[in-house]
């Protein structure tokens, strides 16, 4: 098992969901992007609870997540709530990313090292089809300031942390379509509470209809 896998196993072995078992905020918010039939990617899922909503809501659904132990749970999790979602055990930086198979990609939270980060978001943008969009929210660098992080959660080090700057750059092939960096307050479990400075974006792949 890799160190990764150990690291988030640990995370998710006790009983009940780490981050909770409702979806991500900004996500459900984005509601009105989605349409039933859509082929959605969850990768960094975790215990499912992003996947699962999206199924919930007519997708076809597949997440991958490094952690067996948070896989099993999210096919538990889509198992009581009579959806399907495909989940598989994978490293994202050594998946077979797929190409051009993606109405919708969700990386919430979803943090890489300023080494990895760039191409791990070109693969994302990769795995839409032209049109589809990138939903990602995850914590910015002004996240090391929080007083201790008010216990939102986190990496502790600036090179896994983004700004604006650092997504302009690794979708400088793609439109924009949101960005904005601000302070909220978090509610996703016991891991993700309190207030937080957190990005936010939506990324259209080039092609197709806006």
């Amino acid at each position: 098992m890799s160190d990764q896998a150990a690291f988030w196993d640990e995370r998710y072995k006790d009983a009940g969901f780490a981050f909770g078992a409702e979806p991500n905020a900004f996500l459900a918010s984005q509601k009105h992007r989605l349409r039933v039939g859509q082929r959605a990617l969850v990768p960094g899922d975790g215990q499912g609870r992003n996947g699962v909503w999206l199924a919930q809501q007519g997708l076809a659904v597949d997440t991958v997540d490094v952690s067996p132990l948070g896989v099993a749970r999210a096919r538990e999790f889509a198992a009581t709530k009579g959806v399907g979602v495909n989940a598989e055990v994978a490293d994202l930086r050594e998946w077979n990313w797929p190409t051009a198979a993606y109405d919708i990609v969700a990386s919430l939270y979803v943090h890489f090292t300023d080494e990895d980060r760039p191409h791990m978001h070109r693969a994302m943008l990769r795995a839409l089809k032209p049109g589809g969009i990138l939903i990602l929210e995850a914590f910015s660098v002004e996240q090391l300031d929080m007083p201790k992080n008010h216990g939102s959660g986190g990496p502790k080090v600036a090179t896994m942390l983004y700004s604006a700057e650092k997504l302009r750059s690794d979708f400088e092939l793609a439109s924009l379509e949101m960005l904005e960096e601000l302070n909220t307050r978090l509610d996703e479990g016991h891991r993700h509470s309190g207030e937080a400075a957190v990005i936010r974006a939506i990324v259209r792949k080039s092609g197709g209809e806006s």
